[in-house]
């Protein structure tokens, strides 16, 4: 009975904080990693000149830069990303702890998934909403921790590529085709030593495969060569779905989804806009436009397709390979605290 109170207690100041953030006048955003463009790009639509009216009650106002320090392709960007910023009217601090106090709201916006669940765990004791860019973390084990962590602080987390809301895209998750049978999904794949295989860049694919699909993935299998990879995915109503990872030649996202209504192009890249708008509306709500289930599944398949590489393309089990990921999640978690 005690248990119960607690959790109605808990319920009533979410809704209440949900309440709160709907009706001020500003929602004031903290921004963690500078060592993206998404950083740039998330700045210029709520603080620059030209703002659309619906996202006039939203402004980034601090950021904290760091942001990785090992991948050199991200911490070479974080002196200019500082200035650009800075001219947007962005004050810039020197801990995360320093930010948590001047904002609502969380872009955990760091490039190197790696760091993720280390930073996203001093936001769930804040308190505070929270976007975490993708990857959600670098791998299965921390991806998982960051949901566990986030139900131990009854707090929502959202993670998406803005490749999952596409029009396009989402037409066809929401049935305007008629019936799925099948999806094949491309996108470039560029490798990263600190991150296991997708979790980098070809999550975009995966997550844009899952977009279609849907959940209910049961086995993967995957066949890699220098120029591309495949992943071969079977769901548990006999429907299979391919990612594409493409090493070499132009980087393009799309794919095709075998419908009702015949052959139906996957939606391209059409900028951040779109996930923009998911995102504020989650800060406003507290509700999350991805099922958990969905993002952990991007996951599970992701590095089930890594161990089906090592093991010369042997069909791996999602069962398997998230019971694997949950023991070692669980020992990340006891390390961090």
């Amino acid at each position: 009975m005690k248990t119960k109170k607690i959790k109605i207690v808990l319920l009533s100041l979410f809704l209440a904080v949900g309440s709160i953030l709907s009706a001020q006048e500003t929602v004031k955003i903290g921004i963690i990693g500078l060592d993206t463009s998404h950083s740039i790009a998330f700045t210029k639509f709520l603080n620059a000149d030209g703002q659309k009216e619906k996202h006039k009650k939203y402004q980034i106002v601090a950021a904290y830069p760091h942001g990785s320090r090992t991948i050199k392709s991200s911490y070479d960007r974080i002196p200019g990303y500082i200035e650009q910023v800075e001219a947007l009217g962005v004050e810039v601090v020197s801990s995360i702890e320093e930010l948590l106090k001047k904002v609502d709201c969380v872009m955990l916006e760091t490039n190197d998934g790696n760091m993720h669940l280390e930073q996203a765990y001093e936001v769930f004791k804040s308190g505070k909403r929270m976007f975490i860019d993708k990857p959600l973390g670098a791998s299965l084990a921390q991806s998982l921790a960051i949901f566990e962590l986030a139900k131990q602080y009854n707090m929502p987390v959202f993670s998406a590529s803005s490749l999952r809301f596409v029009e396009q895209t989402l037409k066809l998750r929401n049935g305007e085709f008629g019936k799925i049978y099948g999806v094949d999904c491309y996108s470039p794949h560029r490798p990263e030593p600190t991150h296991p295989d997708f979790g980098w860049y070809g999550i975009h694919g995966v997550e844009m495969l899952f977009t279609v699909m849907g959940t209910g993935c049961v086995s993967v299998n995957r066949m890699a060569a220098d120029s591309t990879d495949v992943v071969v995915g079977k769901w548990d109503d006999g429907r299979i779905g391919t990612f594409r990872a493409i090493q070499q030649g132009r980087s393009i996202y799309g794919g095709t989804a075998i419908t009702e209504k015949g052959a139906v192009p996957v939606g391209s890249y059409e900028g951040y806009g779109g996930l923009l708008d998911e995102i504020l509306n989650f800060f406003d709500t507290g509700i999350s436009p991805i099922p958990d289930n969905e993002t952990i599944e991007i996951f599970t398949f992701m590095e089930a397709s890594n161990q089906s590489m090592k093991k010369g393309g042997k069909i791996i089990t999602m069962e398997e390979t998230y019971k694997k990921g949950m023991k070692d999640a669980k020992k990340l978690i006891k390390k961090l605290k």
